[in-house]
């Protein structure tokens, strides 16, 4: 329904709708100056069904402390959305509980703050069963602070025949119910942590590293999922389309493995209960061998979002974790070539594809390959004839750089071989060892061999 005509009855709690306004306020900065932060507005209100009817803007030095944008501009907020027959006004800023109840009460149309947007997108999207119990969570975590809003019938007192109870009033009933079902919450979502955890450890066990894809929303890290995975994974050009973790293994050059995880996209401000929730399913970041930070290279404010992801990364304690910048969506930029970049080391630092056309996923391939060997042993393996297990274990887990017969009818090999896989084969058959000799008695771990 749209916003009641001024100087009809206010009721207990504003219809729902999804005719929105959108409300931005630049603090600090003039008007117009981040219109990358109205669009994503737009996109956010869009991806959770609304349809958006008009959109105000302003500049600030600082909130105004009980309507956030001060009576005057609250006045032209409610005039449009009586004009544009808005039955929802979104603000994009996070809004304390009295200024959405004081904004409630002035324009008579519910108002949503950018987180309670945010979780409600999130609520629409979750569809495992952690998934929608850590929905729930952030979504009661947000409530709690907010049980006051908008039912003042709460604050009554229970009363009537067979009503009558100790004093408690109904609002505080409902406040100790919430706290009851976030304890629960908390409770089966720490079982479920615990059954990740053991998945984690089997996958450390077995030595598959693990590579994470973080990026922005709608960088296109579902879609390389799908790519390089072949996981079907639903995608799709909004923010927030995918939201519970996929793991895959995923086979790499040099007959090596990983596994792949792709996880929930950042966002600027993304609000502290989500990232409180989602924290063991973000555990999968914190805990990985490589990060593959998705960006879309085609944005105007990539370098911002980049910072945006560095700060998330920063919150759930990933920041330390090794990553290799992924530069997505080169199709939208036809003049740049597929390109591997390195750093100053020589190790990979960014790579350029498109996800969308596979131009530049082999370079991706080769860096993940490459930055998750590890410490390798360069060696010449001497096998007899009889040795036929120990060649297959050698094409299995090494990179085979030169394989050529040898003298009495079996094999010598020139190999790249992890050291930690050589240790454990050493350690179970001792008796190998004088197989493996040093390729021109010395170390390395970059491949080359010895002039």
């Amino acid at each position: 329904m749209p916003c009641a005509p001024a100087g009809a009855p206010m009721i207990d709690r504003p219809s729902s709708g999804e005719q929105a306004l959108l409300v931005h306020i630049d603090l600090g900065a003039a008007v117009g100056s981040d219109t990358d932060a109205l669009e994503e507005l737009r996109l956010l209100a869009l991806s959770a069904g609304a349809t958006v009817v008009g959109q105000v803007t302003g500049s600030r030095s600082s909130p105004d402390r009980k309507l956030f944008v001060g009576t005057g501009k609250a006045e032209e907020i409610k005039a449009l959305a009586a004009a544009g027959g808005a039955e929802l006004v979104i603000f994009n800023h996070a809004l304390s509980p009295s200024q959405e109840r004081n904004l409630e009460r002035l324009l008579e149309c519910r108002v949503v703050d950018r987180n309670g947007l945010i979780l409600d997108i999130f609520a629409q999207r979750a569809r495992s069963f952690e998934g929608k119990l850590q929905v729930e969570l952030a979504q009661l975590r947000h409530l709690s602070t907010r049980l006051v809003r908008g039912w003042t019938h709460l604050e009554r007192q229970k009363g009537g025949i067979g009503l009558r109870g100790p004093g408690e009033t109904q609002l505080e009933t409902d406040r100790r119910l919430l706290s009851k079902r976030i304890a629960i919450l908390r409770e089966r979502l720490e079982r479920i942590d615990g059954q990740r955890s053991q998945g984690r450890r089997a996958r450390q066990k077995a030595e598959l590293p693990t590579v994470s894809l973080v990026g922005y929303t709608n960088a296109g890290k579902s879609t390389l999922f799908n790519a390089l995975t072949r996981a079907g994974v639903y995608q799709a050009d909004q923010l927030f389309a995918t939201l519970d973790p996929t793991l895959r293994r995923l086979e790499l050059p040099g007959r090596s493995a990983v596994i792949l995880a792709d996880t929930v996209g950042f966002i600027n401000h993304l609000p502290h209960e989500l990232v409180a929730a989602f924290r063991s399913t973000l555990e999968e970041t914190r805990t990985a061998d490589l990060l593959l930070h998705v960006v879309d290279a085609a944005s105007q404010v990539r370098d911002r979002r980049i910072g945006d992801v560095e700060g998330v990364l920063a919150e759930i304690e990933a920041h330390e974790v090794p990553r290799l910048e992924v530069f997505n969506k080169l199709d939208l930029l036809p003049d740049h070539p597929a390109t591997l970049e390195r750093d100053a080391e020589g190790r990979p630092r960014r790579v350029w594809v498109s996800a969308e056309t596979g131009v530049g996923i082999d370079l991706l391939l080769a860096a993940v390959a490459e930055l998750t060997r590890g410490e390798e042993e360069h060696r010449r393996l001497v096998l007899g004839p009889a040795d036929g297990w120990l060649r297959a274990w050698a094409f299995a887990q090494a990179r085979i750089l030169a394989d050529q017969p040898g003298e009495d009818g079996g094999w010598e090999l020139e190999v790249m071989v992890p050291r930690a896989e050589l240790d454990r084969l050493l350690h179970r058959e001792p008796g190998v060892a004088g197989r493996f000799r040093d390729w021109g008695g010395g170390r390395s771990g970059d491949g080359s061999a010895p002039d």
